[in-house]
């Protein structure tokens, strides 16, 4: 198995330490730049064919939403906690929307999830 892409679209443009708990698992991080990047997770997915993403908003849903309508993605949305994404995960989802939670155990966690799922 290569590499584990994960996209990260921040509402504010944040995201600085999931992104490094992603690379701390051995993934490689695509954090989209500038205010109102939750909304290109889709789109930025699409394009670096990416195994999965991560929204952040007030709930995660509008980033989420929008990349399950333009490209039929399997989403969640509304998590407020790492287990709840890791169920997500495992659940087949590829969009995962949470509430502003910017730590490295929540890239640390989901990528190594998403390590042992494809094994």
């Amino acid at each position: 198995m290569g590499e584990i892409k994960v996209v990260i679209g921040d509402r504010l443009g944040k995201r600085q330490n999931i992104a490094k708990g992603i690379k701390a698992a051995g993934g490689l991080h695509i954090l989209i730049p500038g205010v109102g990047a939750d909304m290109k997770v889709g789109d930025y997915m699409h394009k670096e064919h990416a195994d999965f993403g991560l929204s952040f908003c007030g709930s995660g849903g509008a980033g989420a939403v929008t990349a399950k309508t333009k490209y039929g993605y399997e989403i969640e949305f509304g998590l407020r906690s790492i287990d709840a994404g890791i169920t997500a995960l495992r659940e087949g989802k590829k969009v995962i929307g949470f509430g502003f939670m910017d730590t490295e155990e929540l890239g640390r966690r989901m990528t190594e999830e998403f390590k042992k799922m494809k094994g």
